[in-house]
């Protein structure tokens, strides 16, 4: 018998009696959950309320062995899922239909597509000023005064909009080393000098054995070797950049490592040649 803990995402207009997927996963120290059968267990949310019931087989994406002491797993085993493995046993009120407006919210927050948004939508409504962008990220809609909602919220939905030009933002993860650029960032003219220093330190142990015939001990003694190696650095001109293809050029032919690279971007972003934000995750 495992001890798991239950997770469910509940989607807008769910009904009653609509299957979700649920992920299970292991809180004790069970070694593995393939093949087990979740019993019929209560979902709840933050409101202490009983949202749905969830039951069934588990479905693991991971395998694994072991025997005389070895072991291979394959991916994870104390976590899968149960497609459609609970039933929603109660309705969350939702007021979207029954309300004189709709608000409509970006997946990004942008005064400039806020705004396209709107327009796009006073302009499909015959020039009635019917939609009116909040802030950066929601637009609110009035319903017309008759006709269908879902029909009218269907062909907002089909509105087609002109977004604008992202902001230029370059993320960082300093875990992983990864880099990634949109299409928005530029580069001013510079110059990166990029060199590297390493410093290896070694342990030998050597073992001083005394004559069978004297009265001396076996002694043990530690030998520390430290080398410091440096690469000369090369100052490279980087030229300016309006282009992600050129940008992505320029920076290959530093010959930097994806970590040097991280140091490199911070380093043009101080100098005031990277025209995008840089983010580091």
């Amino acid at each position: 018998v495992a001890a798991v803990m239950i997770t469910a995402a509940l989607p807008a207009y769910a009904q009653t009696g609509q299957q979700i997927d649920i992920t299970v996963s292991s809180l004790g120290n069970a070694k593995s959950l393939r093949g087990g059968t979740l019993l019929l267990t209560p979902l709840r949310g933050a409101d202490s309320q009983i949202y749905a019931m969830a039951q069934g087989n588990l479905v693991i994406g991971g395998a694994g062995a072991s025997a005389g002491g070895s072991k291979v797993v394959v991916n994870h085993l104390l976590a899968g899922r149960i497609p459609g493995g609970a039933t929603v046993e109660k309705l969350v009120p939702n007021t979207a239909l029954t309300s004189d407006v709709i608000h409509l919210e970006l997946n990004q927050t942008d005064f400039s597509t806020a705004r396209l948004v709107a327009n796009a939508i006073n302009k499909f409504m015959g020039g009635v000023e019917a939609a009116t962008a909040i802030d950066a990220r929601v637009v609110e809609v009035r319903f017309p005064g008759t006709g269908s909602r879902v029909a009218f919220i269907s062909e907002l939905e089909n509105i087609e909009v002109a977004l604008a030009a992202p902001q230029a933002k370059v993320i960082v993860n300093a875990r992983s080393g990864s880099v990634v650029m949109n299409q928005s960032v530029r580069l001013a003219a510079c110059a990166v000098a990029h060199g590297s220093l390493s410093v290896t330190v070694s342990n030998v142990q050597s073992v001083s054995q005394p004559n069978a015939l004297s009265q001396g001990q076996t002694i043990v003694t530690e030998r520390t070797d430290i080398r410091v190696q440096q690469e000369p650095g090369v100052l490279f001109n980087l030229p300016a950049s309006a282009d992600l293809a050129d940008i992505v050029k320029s920076l290959n032919a530093l010959g930097a490592t994806a970590q040097d690279l991280i140091g490199i971007l911070q380093a043009i972003k101080a100098a005031g040649a990277l025209k995008a934000e840089l983010e580091i995750i």
